[in-house]
């Protein structure tokens, strides 16, 4: 079991690095009384393997319960119970920055002036951060370059632990463009299956329509230049730490060209070697609709 606890500065992104281990596969816990840390290694060790990666933060946040850190750091030691420290650091004018921008108060300092509380931490934190067995200063990394270090010390080494993961949407421009979208497209330009009698019953789903849809030179055209710009995109947004993408392919109602176009998408998507799933909104949408009219 790989048991981490992760302290440090207030400010130096323990947040973040915090989200990044639970990306890693780590069970994170914030803020636990250090003395319920032995109690809670144990039951660990008796989930027969299925928490096999741990992460405690701790810090002066704790208060008077944070003083008693050391004493539980010998119990673990006694038991031997291995772990390791990660201190989080950062430049003191990097830390005022970053709570100016914030607008929170020091916790050490909560009326005070921000520098006095970082001070003033600095020196509770002194014998910890010697114990420790890595430590970061964040003053210059943006959230990808922590997210990277971090993988690098209590991960695989890869650049993304965990793949992004891709969720494909068809929808209907009527019912609304899905709240969590991050790229919307809009296929309306392409010629209309609902105005020939014998597709209106069928969805993008069925061969009849799919066939009409993919068949077209515009579609043709279209799964080019969207396939080219994906397969650009989606690298460059694993590399920033996106762990989710939402891609949104709207027609007028959501159940044939959309639908189509998106189980296309989908599959290509897959054939590359990406993580993508496909979900159809509003497919059934307008039987619906009627059903509850009649």
């Amino acid at each position: 079991m790989r048991f981490v606890i992760v302290t440090g500065l207030s400010g130096a992104g323990k947040t973040e690095a915090t989200r990044s281990l639970e990306d890693l596969g780590y069970f994170c816990v914030d803020n636990l009384p250090p003395k319920l840390i032995s109690k809670f290694a144990e039951a660990c060790q008796q989930s027969d393997g299925k928490i096999d990666k741990i992460a405690l933060v701790m810090d002066i946040r704790g208060g008077i319960f944070f003083d008693d850190l050391f004493e539980t750091l010998h119990s673990l030691k006694e038991n031997e119970l291995k772990y390791e420290i990660l201190f989080l650091e950062a430049s003191d004018d990097v830390l005022v920055k970053r709570f100016k921008e914030s607008r929170r108060s020091h916790p050490l300092a909560p009326d005070g002036r921000v520098i006095n509380g970082i001070e003033e931490e600095r020196k509770k934190l002194r014998e910890i951060k010697d114990r420790a067995d890595n430590i970061i200063d964040t003053s210059k990394y943006a959230i990808r370059d922590l997210r990277e270090k971090l993988n690098l010390l209590y991960g695989s080494g890869t650049t993304t632990e965990r793949p992004l993961s891709i969720t494909v949407v068809s929808f209907g421009f009527k019912y609304g463009i899905p709240m969590d979208s991050d790229l919307v497209f809009d296929v309306r330009f392409l010629p209309n299956p609902f105005y020939i009698p014998e597709l209106k019953p069928f969805s993008g789903n069925d061969e009849p329509v799919k066939n009409y849809v993919l068949e077209k030179v515009e579609t043709k055209d279209f799964m080019l230049k969207i396939e080219d710009m994906l397969k650009f995109l989606i690298p460059n947004y694993a590399k920033e730490g996106k762990r989710q993408l939402i891609v949104s392919i709207g027609c007028t109602g959501g159940r044939h060209r959309s639908v189509a176009i998106a189980n296309a998408i989908c599959e290509t998507l897959n054939s590359d070697g990406f993580k993508a799933s496909i979900e159809h909104r509003d497919v059934n949408e307008d039987v619906n609709r009627g059903a509850k009219k009649l």
